[in-house]
């Protein structure tokens, strides 16, 4: 007879704890909380988490900022909720050091499964696999890692008592040592696809997404991914199952899975969070939910007039106000030359008086600065890669593929200030720029500059690979809504002004 067994899993939950959309204030079917009331565990039932579970909402923001205030770790009592078993570390797990990381694993009920990472502080409570035998005896092996591009993106302040390893090196060796301990085997791995599903065409070979080679070269019945923000209910790859559930907790997905003579067979669903959640841990939770919903109404200043919702297409093809805001605040505070900054994938606007609300609507990152030594051939490559978003259909200008599939990347598209350039997208892509200025209309010449951007972008992600090899002048340690909270207050009214020119000829 086959031994059954049940999976629920979750990633990329992003902070999203209660039913809640802050940008909107408005409720919602997602959140770990209605999650957990669609969960039903017994002993066959083994409840995973794929990481990146600390940033993301206002709240967890919020909490992290006061955590001594706060007894009880409102991510872990959600996930202690959910009966989570195990769990692997994503990349902005490790955004607020390495204090507020090993508060988080001290207070999960669950095992931390982190096969890359080598704890020099010896205070993390932190394992590579565990075997878990299940009530009808089936032992399942269980492994996690995180894409080892922690290294390109994270602060190295964060990092000081952590190195984090190559992912697949680290599932490789845990492959060998549970393939004979268990009877079934589980990788749950924070990265993603590297090639699309339905083409087998390679999206990426920087090695931040390895999933298919952890497929294709080793031998996991189970494949769990996430990282990606990628819906993906199940999927045979080289004989593995793999699953990538969606962002920010609306859904988990739902494994069942049956072994005979050797074989795991899987079919997975998307299962819902439900419209309602447990008394527990809700109420104990609700005095920090109501205490960050008063801190988002707060207002902090005032614009000299309000910012419609701006489109994507038409914001990247006649400039951004919103955009034009983080600029000046990210010149402000740092000095530089010039200014890159990307928005959310959502249209957005600024309303005024400005509350904190609609700036962390605005600025859905936890981005600090970075100021990077740039020269006019390192600005001019980081503008191509801007003018790869516009494609031409029938001579109008639309969003290129390149940044809709697999998954949505409006982000990737910076705004720049303190230059002046043009783009014709009539020309091929690599050769877009066709002017390029100060804004008083001088060449930039052979000087050397301090460009500004985040700490993101600064890594050379999102195809900005010409920053990666720029030399760093500063870094620092502000995340850059409380930075643009605290320039409205000193400037109100503000009105926005723009520093430079960008065209767009089609």
């Amino acid at each position: 007879m086959p031994k059954e067994f049940t999976i629920y899993y979750t990633s990329d939950t992003h902070g999203h704890i209660f039913p809640v959309n802050y940008a909107a204030n408005l409720p919602e079917a997602s959140g770990l909380l209605n999650l957990a009331s669609e969960i039903r565990k017994d002993g066959n039932t083994l409840v995973l988490d794929g990481g990146d579970s600390l940033q993301g909402t206002p709240l967890t923001q919020h909490y992290l900022e006061n955590r001594s205030k706060w007894p009880v770790h409102p991510v872990a009592a959600a996930f202690n909720a959910l009966g989570l078993d195990c769990f692997t570390l994503g990349n902005h797990d490790f955004n607020f050091g390495y204090e507020a990381l090993r508060d988080f694993i001290d207070a999960m009920d669950a095992e931390c499964l982190c096969a890359n990472l080598t704890d020099l502080g010896g205070e993390l409570n932190v394992r590579p696999w565990t075997v878990r035998t299940l009530a009808n005896g089936l032992r399942v092996g269980i492994t996690g890692a995180v894409t080892d591009f922690v290294n390109v993106w994270e602060q190295p302040c964060n990092m000081e008592k952590l190195r984090i390893t190559d992912a697949f090196d680290a599932v490789a060796r845990a492959y060998e040592y549970l393939k004979n301990r268990c009877d079934v085997t589980v990788c749950i791995y924070h990265g993603g696809f590297e090639e699309d599903l339905d083409t087998g065409k390679v999206l990426s070979n920087s090695g931040e997404n390895v999933a298919c080679k952890i497929a294709r070269e080793l031998e996991y019945d189970i494949l769990l991914t996430g990282h990606q923000h990628m819906q993906v209910e199940g999927v045979e790859l080289s004989g593995t199952y793999a699953v990538q559930p969606p962002a920010n907790a609306p859904a988990c997905i739902k494994i069942g899975a049956a072994v005979s003579d050797g074989l795991t067979r899987c079919s997975s669903t998307v299962l819902p969070a439900g419209e309602k959640c447990a008394a527990e841990p809700y109420n104990t939770l609700l005095p920090l939910e109501r205490e960050v919903q008063r801190w988002l109404d707060s207002p902090v200043g005032e614009l000299s007039e309000s910012i419609a919702p701006e489109g994507k297409l038409d914001a990247a093809l006649y400039g951004s106000r919103v955009a034009d805001l983080f600029n000046l605040v990210q010149l402000d505070a740092t000095g530089a030359d010039f200014s890159c900054t990307s928005l959310g994938n959502e249209p957005i606007g600024l309303a005024s008086p400005v509350t904190m609300r609609s700036i962390t609507a605005a600025y859905l990152f936890a981005n600090t600065l970075v100021v990077l030594e740039v020269t006019e051939e390192v600005i001019r490559a980081a503008l191509e890669r801007c003018a790869e978003y516009f494609a031409l259909e029938n001579g109008v200008p639309r969003v290129s593929d390149m940044f809709l599939r697999p998954k949505i990347e409006h982000y990737n598209y910076d705004f720049f200030a303190g230059i002046s350039y043009i783009f014709d997208v009539r020309r091929p892509v690599g050769d877009r720029v066709v002017s390029l200025t100060l804004p008083d209309g001088s060449p930039l010449g052979a000087h050397k500059y301090r460009l500004v951007t985040s700490n993101y972008r600064a890594t050379g992600t999102g195809g900005y690979d010409v920053l990666r090899n720029c030399r760093v002048l500063w870094r620092g340690g502000t995340e850059m809504p409380d930075l643009t909270a605290r320039y409205l207050r000193s400037h109100s009214p503000l009105y926005i002004s723009k520093h430079g020119e960008m065209h767009v000829l089609w």
